[in-house]
């Protein structure tokens, strides 16, 4: 069992669903309450890292965040070092590449809240943060739990991207995906099996988890 990939791989995962969580509120509400001129290209945008290959999208990133792209040049001036093949770089590109895993599901969620619920609370003086952060989301906490729990899930399986835009660096780079793999081109199916068991055993745990906490905010919501 590779406990550095594993430890890796739940790091870039937190860093991911950290990054991720205000995002997908605001921009999930935003979506699911505003009308605006370009609205169906923005949601094809969020969209999009659904549709592409994982290696297509993992190339543009390569290009965005390497030498001589204005990014990467940026990051490098600032830090000191380059964005590829880095730890950061990693966390990046799965912010990015998880968006409509984190988005979808939380406009999803506010989108069920009924116009009625958020024009009472208008009417009862609450301005819109307090209507926010009181009424609207915990009603769309399901929703926004899913998200997290698929942004979290995917992190820790994703192949293509790891491989792209960070290779294969042992305790910067090299996640349990790219750890199974290698097992397997070792033809050491015995590691690979194990590795392969626990990051299903995560996955499970945590959709569960979010099951049953979804269940009890319902609960006490109604």
């Amino acid at each position: 069992m590779d406990w550095t990939a594993l430890g890796l791989s739940l790091r870039l995962a937190g860093w991911t669903v950290a990054l991720l969580l205000p995002v997908s509120v605001l921009v999930g509400r935003l979506l699911a309450y505003r009308r605006f001129a370009g609205k169906g290209v923005v949601e094809a945008l969020v969209m999009l890292p659904l549709v592409l290959p994982p290696t297509v999208f993992g190339f543009y990133l390569l290009l965005a965040f390497g030498r001589g792209a204005p990014f990467g040049d940026l990051w490098q001036g600032l830090v000191g070092r380059p964005l590829v093949f880095s730890f950061e770089g990693l966390v990046l590109a799965s912010v990015i590449f998880n968006l409509p895993f984190a988005i979808q599901p939380a406009q999803r969620g506010f989108q069920a809240i009924p116009p009625e619920v958020r024009e009472a609370a208008a009417c009862c003086g609450m301005s819109p943060l307090r209507a926010l952060w009181h009424i609207e989301l915990p009603l769309a906490w399901p929703g926004v739990m899913t998200a997290m729990v698929l942004t979290f899930a995917h992190t820790l399986g994703e192949f293509g991207i790891v491989l792209m835009v960070g290779g294969s660096i042992p305790g910067e780079t090299k996640t349990i995906a790219i750890s199974i793999y290698d097992r397997v081109q070792a033809f050491d199916n015995r590691g690979a099996g194990i590795m392969s068991a626990v990051l299903v055993a995560i996955s499970l745990a945590a959709i569960t988890l979010t099951y049953a906490l979804s269940a009890r905010v319902g609960r006490r919501l109604g």
